[in-house]
């Protein structure tokens, strides 16, 4: 694969991943935990499917055995980023959800630092400061009389963006340790963990989204979003992940936001309050300032 080629099928990635806010509006009669569970299982499928085509059944089921607790962990935090997700949209609005997943990379680096001690530059402490600012201009006027609902819901969408800067600080870990030089083993095949965190999502769920009431309509795109939506494009962004850097792949990730805001404003009518555009647009340009110095830092470097 090509860098170009690389950088169309990220970008064809986030626009399946951005789809889920608007397909969710047009659910008849599944709400709450059951969309969620419903789409968990549908993803749990699809990876089955495809990760035994990719894997062999043999390989993929001695890997889910052998995983240990990295495995776990990581599966742990693609379910809470599953479950999460999808319970905040039934909260509040597709934009809310998706500038509130924003602060991904900042949480990263915070953690990064705190865990790793990889040290932040200035740029990145300044982008963390804007962004603050932009989501104290976006959620103020919940806190102050707004739905609370509303305000529920981006509570709840915090737990995406915490559970995916655990996620990639524990891959960070696993990466270094495999490339130390008193390594004696490679590191666990963490693909197989986005399965486990469908299965668990899936499991958790499913009692409280009982008894499950959805139509054969509303089973259709539930199918849709754990299939087209989820699993395979978290495939193609491991694929290309061998190809783009770290902060190209975080970079062209935020498109997701703006694909996915463009997607409930056209196809569900949802438009964007004045202070969630006002307070999103300073985390985009935090967030994406962030991410093109040091890409350029580290191309002068």
């Amino acid at each position: 694969m090509t860098h170009r080629q690389a950088v169309a099928v990220m970008v064809l990635a986030t626009l399946m991943w951005s789809i889920a806010g608007v397909v969710s509006r047009f659910l008849e009669s599944a709400s709450g935990f059951e969309v969620t569970f419903w789409r968990s299982a549908f993803n749990a499928l699809t990876l089955v499917l495809l990760l035994g085509w990719m894997k062999g059944p043999g390989p993929l089921w001695a890997t889910l055995r052998s995983g240990g607790r990295a495995l776990w962990l990581s599966g742990a935090c693609w379910g809470v980023m599953y479950t999460a997700f999808m319970m905040a949209l039934t909260l509040t609005s597709v934009a809310n959800v998706l500038v509130t997943m924003a602060l991904g990379p900042l949480f990263t680096a915070l953690l990064s630092r705190a865990v790793l001690r990889h040290r932040l530059p200035r740029r990145t402490w300044a982008a963390i400061a804007l962004a603050g600012a932009g989501i104290a201009w976006m959620y103020g006027h919940e806190v102050t009389g707004g739905d609370p609902r509303a305000w529920l819901g981006t509570l709840v969408a915090l737990a995406v963006p915490v559970a995916a800067a655990v996620n990639w600080t524990l891959l960070q870990h696993l990466k270094a340790r495999a490339a130390s030089a008193h390594a004696t083993e490679a590191a666990p095949d963490m693909l197989s963990a986005v399965l486990v965190g469908a299965l668990l999502s899936a499991a958790v769920t499913l009692p409280l989204a009982w008894p499950l009431v959805a139509s054969p309509h509303d089973l259709g795109l539930l199918a849709l979003l754990g299939s087209v939506q989820l699993a395979i494009p978290c495939l193609m962004a491991v694929a290309v992940a061998r190809v783009l850097s770290g902060p190209e792949i975080s970079l062209l990730g935020l498109l997701e936001v703006i694909f996915g805001v463009l997607w409930a404003w056209l196809g569900a009518n949802e438009a964007p309050t004045a202070a969630v555009l006002g307070g999103g647009l300073l985390v985009l340009a935090a967030l994406v300032g962030n991410e093109l110095l040091g890409l350029r830092a580290r191309r002068t470097a």
